[in-house]
């Protein structure tokens, strides 16, 4: 039997720009390990050595890992947030 064992970590799902965009400003812990293809028990064991690819933001007993720096660690561009112009007055051009 050619049955083929998958690491825990892989559950066949493709991160692309797109997706990791789609996750907001920050992610778990557990996705960004997943991102990088670690384990969690690995993710925690480099976040407790300081050596996570990328900086780790401790909040209580949660970790949070910004996209920004894994999307760069990638070699992916991060984009910034478009804003819609604001319908406020607009200021009288200068004579």
């Amino acid at each position: 039997m050619n049955a083929r064992r998958r690491h825990s970590t892989d559950t066949g799902q493709v991160w692309t720009a797109d997706k990791i965009h789609a996750l907001g400003v920050s992610t778990d812990l557990a996705t960004a390990a997943h991102i990088f293809n670690l384990s969690l028990a690995t993710a925690y064991r480099l976040v407790k050595t300081n050596t996570f690819p990328v900086p780790v933001i401790r909040a209580g007993t949660h970790y949070r890992v910004p996209t920004a720096p894994i999307l760069t660690t990638l070699g992916l561009t991060p984009t910034t947030p478009q804003h819609p112009p604001t319908k406020g007055p607009q200021p009288e051009p200068s004579p």
